[in-house]
């Protein structure tokens, strides 16, 4: 009869966490929904090929730039999913399987590098691809982990091309 009780005793406080992270998640959620503006939609054709080939791998997640710990998690940004990644002179496509493609036009960009944590993941050496961006007012780090880490480099470098200075031309954009 006492090993009944402590078993119940220990599934109630087991089931009391997992109502708290619930619940602490659909508070985050309606928190960031609230003061993050809407996230942009992929255009329906770019007018330019890619800017580098096609990169595999997975999806890491998008968070509030700076903290690497707070996630995004409004509608199914904060899903994890394997995708590919297209950069194009108009912005970056991330193509998640499973959820809705992120889309990060390249007037957003402040910067791109290549780190080893975001999301709450932590990866050795050359991890991540880190994209930061601009959403509204907010600055964000959206995360990439390529299947062919040593091209992250590459692509943080040609992401970088394409930031906007201050009067909003791209270094990586041709002059007319």
């Amino acid at each position: 009869m006492e090993r009944l009780i402590w078993v119940l005793v220990l599934v109630a406080l087991a089931g009391l966490v997992v109502f708290g992270m619930r619940r602490g998640w659909s508070n985050r959620r309606r928190r960031q929904a609230a003061e993050l503006a809407e996230f942009p939609t992929p255009p329906p054709r770019f007018a330019d090929e890619p800017v580098l080939a096609e990169l595999t791998g997975m999806y890491m997640g998008t968070t509030k730039a700076g903290d690497w710990q707070d996630r995004i998690v409004v509608g199914d940004i904060g899903h994890r999913a394997t995708a590919s990644v297209l950069l194009h002179r108009e912005g970056l496509l991330v193509q998640r399987s499973g959820a809705s493609p992120v889309w990060i036009p390249a007037e957003s960009f402040t910067g791109a590098r290549v780190d080893h944590k975001l999301a709450n993941k932590v990866v050795p050496g050359v991890g991540l691809l880190v994209v930061r961006w601009r959403l509204g007012d907010q600055l964000l780090d959206t995360g990439f982990r390529a299947d062919d880490a040593p091209e992250q480099a590459r692509w943080a470098e040609a992401i970088g091309d394409l930031v906007p200075d201050a009067e909003g031309r791209r270094s990586g954009a041709e002059s007319s």
